[in-house]
């Protein structure tokens, strides 16, 4: 039986995976390690740093397409998520493309789907009587 979560889940891990995977082949992680995050201060460590970033994407996408650790795999990726958009994203502007270029709105509505597949059925305390 398919649960409310899993249009969500599958679109995200599809997501996360494009996110991730190409990088590993075309030597934009380690750029992105060696380019960006070396010179914003992780120095020494920008390259590992990308890649376990990356790997958690995928980690994440594989928790999410079979439904298992689903909420430790969102929690992570959500926290990587908002150091995104602290650390390259904020200082662009809301818009991705369009009205500005690389800005915070993907990661935000990342973090909002994250949160509804940790929280299927919202806020609502059980009030059985």
């Amino acid at each position: 039986m398919l649960n409310n979560t899993f249009l969500l889940r599958i679109a995200t891990a599809g997501i996360l995976l494009m996110h991730s995977i190409p990088g590993m082949f075309n030597n934009g992680i380690n750029d992105f390690g060696n380019f960006y995050l070396d010179e914003i201060g992780f120095s020494p460590v920008g390259v590992p740093l990308a890649w376990a970033i990356k790997l958690s994407h995928v980690l994440c996408a594989l928790c999410l397409l079979f439904n298992k650790f689903t909420k430790p795999a969102a929690i992570l990726t959500i926290l990587i998520l908002i150091a995104g958009i602290i650390l390259v994203h904020f200082k662009e502007g809301w818009f991705v493309v369009g009205a500005g270029r690389n800005g915070i709105e993907f990661n935000f509505l990342l973090i909002v789907v994250l949160i509804t597949i940790l929280l299927p059925k919202g806020l609502k305390k059980n009030t059985t009587t």
